[in-house]
């Protein structure tokens, strides 16, 4: 799995054609957990928050490739499986970045079904990462960190996929 450019991916060349428009950004956010329950969380290059690996699908591979992708060029770490717990596609999911492009996420929450290889902490896209009790998370954490991990608590008790 070879990182690609933002100029090169998909969502780099639609921004490129389309300017200021708003543009759908279809993706995907992953929760790891390893043998004690704690929360791999990456730290960004781009503006320093603690998050979830999660990234945009490319043009040719589906939501779950996505998934494994994203967890890999994050994180090194190669995923067994994953399991979608949560649908985050309300209009209220519309953020702009730090480069002043606006989105409309339709994002699909995964949880990683056991993963291999060796942690990097370091990546094109990271500057720290690491395993964290969910009471005690590194800060300044994301804001889509404890919404997502809710809801896979919500799915773990209910057995049903949350729709947001």
């Amino acid at each position: 799995m070879a990182s690609i450019s933002w100029a090169d991916s998909y969502l780099g060349q639609l921004r490129s054609l389309a300017g200021s428009r708003t543009l759908m950004f279809v993706g995907a956010r992953c929760v790891l957990r390893d043998a004690t329950d704690q929360v791999l969380l990456i730290q960004r290059s781009d503006n320093g928050h603690w998050a979830l690996p999660a990234g945009a699908m490319e043009l040719g591979e589906s939501i779950a490739d996505c998934a494994a992708r994203e967890v890999f060029e994050e994180t090194g770490l190669r995923a067994a499986g994953v399991t979608p717990f949560a649908l985050h596609t309300n209009p209220d999911y519309t953020f702009t970045n730090m480069y002043a492009d606006t989105y409309q996420l339709f994002v699909t929450c995964f949880l990683v079904d056991g993963f291999s290889g060796d942690l990097l902490r370091v990546t094109d896209e990271t500057t720290d990462a690491g395993f964290f009790p969910p009471q005690a998370l590194p800060r300044p954490l994301a804001p889509t960190v404890s919404e997502t991990l809710a809801d896979l608590a919500a799915f773990e008790h209910s057995g049903q996929l949350v729709l947001k």
